[in-house]
């Protein structure tokens, strides 16, 4: 009798989020976990954005195609938090929540992620008051961040077999230990040089860990369209879930590979295939390795949209679809006549 464990499968789509989303199917997804580039961060993100206007688009554009690829009553995880930038506090949160409630989905529940004190040695602003100890000079430090939890409709819990819900079956003590509260506390990753995903954004593996948990089902498939160094994708795969994962820029691909073990022959049942996508057109890199080339696209479009402020934002097109095939057990695409998504079925 053959007792090996059922292999996961892991699909690394190269490109454009906002292109590559609407190409997915409906309902093909059992819960995604992300983070979006926070709107020009310091030390990450700095000038990555032209506007905060095109940020927000963003948002309504990540919801809008996403409650249609969720399965009905599945969650849409969000890292997620305000942002100061040039002395102006901007409130992604409630900006995201406002984009996620208008696309239909209901707001779940927001987790507080709180990092060690040791975190606000980073942020300037909050010595302001040492050197200029008068009112209205401190600003404070933010050790935390939020997890926003919108739920794509109601969940049928008859839907799931007997044995999918024991193979799932959550434990209890780290339940009742902290997961249950709507607080985490959580260290984040450190800057410690060597590591596989040095002088790039990422969230510490406790977060996809405990959401894929809570969350999914095990051989259900997860979606990072934010994918960066890779750790849902690694979480996933750890759970024994089923992941896509986008992400803009080519140059992470290694990156990716080796945080999810896919870097050396592979051992196990598990795939790992990576997609191409040509066809998008953002004219920089998502990578803060390269934080300073930017920018001369951006120069040049700023006048035009300057002029275009006043006028709608764009409604998102429909890319062509991707002629590729995705290979494994959350599915192969087909290409269908009349149709501009992918088939994961």
């Amino acid at each position: 009798m053959n007792t090996a464990p059922a292999g996961t499968h892991h699909t690394l789509i190269i490109g454009d989020c906002t292109k590559i989303l609407p190409t997915l199917p409906d309902r093909s997804i059992a819960l995604i976990v992300t983070s979006l580039p926070y709107f020009n961060a310091e030390h990450d993100y700095k000038n990555y954005y032209q506007s905060y206007d095109e940020y927000r688009e963003l948002l309504h554009q990540v919801a809008r195609e996403s409650i249609r690829v969720l399965a009905d009553g599945r969650i849409f995880a969000l890292n997620i938090d305000d942002m100061r930038v040039d002395g102006r506090l901007y409130p992604l949160v409630a900006d995201a929540t406002t984009a996620f409630l208008k696309a239909g989905y209901d707001y779940r529940a927001r987790i507080t992620w709180v990092k060690p004190k040791g975190f606000a040695l980073r942020q300037r602003q909050s010595g302001l008051a040492v050197k200029y100890p008068y009112p209205m000079y401190p600003y404070f430090s933010n050790l935390t961040e939020s997890i926003l939890l919108f739920q794509s409709g109601k969940f049928d819990y008859k839907s799931v077999t007997e044995q999918c819900k024991q193979k799932s079956r959550i434990d209890k003590d780290k339940w009742s230990r902290e997961w249950n509260l709507n607080v985490w506390n959580i260290c984040n990753v450190l800057p410690v040089k060597g590591r596989v995903e040095e002088n790039i954004a990422a969230f510490p593996d406790e977060i996809p860990k405990r959401l894929i948990t809570l969350f999914s089902y095990k051989s259900e498939t997860v979606l990072d369209c934010f994918l960066g160094s890779g750790t849902t994708m690694k979480i996933a795969r750890q759970l024994r879930r089923n992941s896509i994962g986008i992400e803009i820029d080519p140059a992470l691909e290694p990156v990716i590979r080796e945080k999810t073990g896919f870097a050396v022959p592979n051992t196990r049942p598990d795939t790992f295939k990576v997609i191409p996508q040509k066809n998008f057109t953002k004219p920089y890199s998502l990578s803060p390795k390269q934080p300073q080339k930017r920018r001369a696209h951006a120069e040049e479009e700023n006048g035009r949209r300057q002029r275009d402020e006043e006028h709608p934002l764009p409604v998102l097109q429909r890319p062509p679809l991707l002629h590729t095939i995705l290979n494994g057990q959350h599915g192969s695409a087909a290409i269908l006549p009349n149709r501009d998504r992918l088939s994961l079925h």
